[in-house]
């Protein structure tokens, strides 16, 4: 819904002015007849990645694609040729973003000033992005239930298979035949373990306690490092100013260290060139939605690598059990830590393109 018309005191008040801006999960920004801008909410920093003073000193339309609407409707509004005005553009966003622009719907409205007009800009996808988010939780809670109850259904034959594979063994003489029972339990082994693994995340408690994020980048740095010594990077993006919340700290350290490991496993030919990176970013934003819930800070974990890229084909099931793009993969390394996510009361996204993969963790911040 556009705002509708917006009575601000005073002209050329302070930013104090427009602090319930700040407020709202859509861009809006305060801007003269000209473009030139007065003030941009805390949305607007976020998705641009710049603070309030840089975007400030500028013009609104340095950051459109093809300003031409935006000017003449900033100036048909400021001159009351009609109340409000709408069109769709495209926000360029700063070098080294992704994506360096953004489809948006732009809404002009009138103040109680002519020399100051209020733009909103809404994110096309977003609404889109919130509907894969819901669906996202629904499909991972039913994935949940039926690998709950297909684990159960398999441990029990698993357990007979076994004794009496163990049984017979103790009947048999001879060691060419034993052998064969071996195999048996070995593998009855192997699939009790697949099992536990599946059902770890629905048994283990929820431990509370105070997390810092950066000690969890640290310890998932070092044991990525660890097992592969060469040939990899891993930098460091930090905003430290990121306070500590509530939470457990071996389930998302577990998440973390599944999706870094999935890319330090997918970069196999970049580290053999000496190539390989991989980098953990932090940030904070504001007024974000997870599933239907408003919340006024969230953590955002970036986990990116310059590898090959998800595979087309499974882009879209990635957090499914048992999807892997990888030779001998299990594909239950993103399930968990999508689970344990989710357990956070958080996301996670996927972006990728060859060349570029960002899985971001988000996380609300109390």
């Amino acid at each position: 819904m556009p705002l509708p018309f917006v009575r601000l005191p005073g002209l050329g008040g302070s930013d104090a002015s427009y602090d319930a801006f700040d407020l709202l999960a859509t861009m809006v920004a305060v801007v003269r007849p000209d473009g030139r801008c007065l003030f941009a909410n805390a949305a607007f920093e976020t998705l641009l990645g710049l603070s309030r003073r840089a975007i400030v000193r500028s013009s609104l339309l340095d950051w459109i694609a093809d300003p031409a609407p935006l000017r003449d409707t900033l100036a048909a509004v400021a001159r009351n040729d009609y109340a409000c005005g709408r069109f769709d553009a495209l926000l360029k966003r700063p070098p080294g973003s992704h994506p360096d622009q953004l489809p948006i719907h732009v809404i002009v409205n009138q103040t109680d000033s002519a020399e100051r007009v209020v733009v909103e800009m809404i994110e096309i996808e977003q609404q889109t992005r919130l509907d894969r988010e819901e669906r996202t939780l629904g499909q991972a809670q039913l994935t949940k239930e039926l690998i709950r109850n297909l684990a159960h259904e398999i441990k029990n034959p698993l357990g007979g298979i076994r004794g009496s594979a163990q049984l017979l063994q103790m009947e048999l003489d001879s060691d060419r035949l034993t052998e064969y029972t071996q195999v048996i339990v070995q593998e009855a082994d192997r699939l009790q373990a697949l099992v536990d693994r599946l059902l770890a995340p629905h048994r283990r408690p929820h431990v509370v306690g105070d997390v810092n994020i950066h000690e969890i980048c640290e310890r998932v740095r070092a044991l990525v490092l660890a097992e592969f010594p060469h040939g990899l990077a891993v930098e460091r993006d930090y905003d430290i100013s990121i306070p500590e919340f509530r939470g457990d700290r071996e389930q998302l350290i577990q998440a973390v260290l599944n999706i870094t490991l999935n890319a330090a496993q997918a970069l196999d030919r970049r580290r053999a060139a000496g190539d390989a990176a991989i980098w953990l970013r932090t940030r904070i934003a504001r007024q974000v939605t997870i599933g239907k819930t408003r919340w006024r800070l969230a953590l955002e974990l970036h986990i990116e690598d310059n590898g090959p890229g998800v595979p087309e084909s499974i882009r879209d099931r990635v957090f499914f059990p048992l999807v892997s793009g990888r030779e001998g993969g299990s594909g239950l390394g993103l399930p968990l830590a999508q689970t344990f996510v989710q357990q956070h009361e958080g996301t996670i996204d996927c972006d990728s393109v060859p060349g570029r993969t960002v899985f971001k963790i988000t996380l609300p911040l109390p």
